[in-house]
């Protein structure tokens, strides 16, 4: 009988000049699906000539809706573990080995990256925000580990446009065992493929104000529903 089959996810947008290597050397450790976001340059060939499982998105559907995607094929193709990681080289896939051995030999189902430093004023604020209110330190890292149970709970990865948070915290709020890892890899040259600095800052505070509202909707109905009892 075989074991637990784990799959790197990796979403990828305009890194032709980048994801060969990339998938190359994830492929060491697991399988690969790559979801191109419908680049204009030869992202998707370049992985595919690397090995990677392709997928490709017909327009562009963003970060969080083509991880959707990524773990949708995940699924589809019977995998049990999940991890994703960027397509640019700043996720050294030599990690690979430490988030797999976690989830599939320690059982932990959640393994969340913490990188070095933080990109954005935004992220600073919202990683205060999360430490404090769950004790993740970088809930922003693009690097996660999943056991895939978790996607099939959440209906998916995202359904919030969350910057790749909603499974983690959802997750978490559940209840469910986490561990962190630190991540480190090659700091790219060119321009981050994540929006502007104005508007990542702002889709940044925008998924922050969501987790704010659920946690408040949800300590008014653990009042309400203490006052019942009393």
């Amino acid at each position: 009988m075989d074991g637990p089959r784990t799959a790197v996810l990796i979403p990828a947008y305009r890194e032709a000049a980048t994801i060969g290597p990339v998938v190359r050397a994830a492929r060491e450790h697991a399988d690969v699906i790559v979801v191109d976001d419908a680049s204009p340059d030869e992202t998707g060939a370049r992985a595919a000539e690397a090995g990677a499982i392709i997928v490709r998105n017909k327009t562009n559907l963003g970060y969080d809706g083509t991880l959707n995607r990524a773990f949708e094929k995940a699924l589809e193709l019977g995998f049990d573990f999940a991890i994703t990681m960027d397509a640019d080289g700043e996720h050294d896939p030599a990690l690979i080995a430490g988030f797999k051995s976690l989830l599939t030999e320690g059982r932990v189902p959640l393994v969340l990256g913490v990188r070095p430093r933080k990109q954005r004023f935004a992220e600073i604020a919202m990683g205060l925000y999360i430490r404090l209110r769950f004790g993740v330190r970088d809930i922003l890292c693009g690097m996660k580990g999943y056991d895939l149970k978790l996607a099939m709970e959440n209906r998916g990865f995202d359904h919030t446009n969350s910057i790749g948070t909603e499974l983690a915290i959802n997750s978490i709020r559940r209840g469910v065992v986490f561990r962190q890892l630190p991540v480190s890899g090659t700091r790219r040259q060119d321009a981050p493929r994540f929006d502007r600095r104005l508007r990542a800052n702002m889709r940044i505070f925008a998924a922050l104000g969501q987790i704010v509202v659920q946690d408040v909707k949800n300590l008014v109905g653990l009042i309400a529903s203490r006052e019942r009892e009393a």
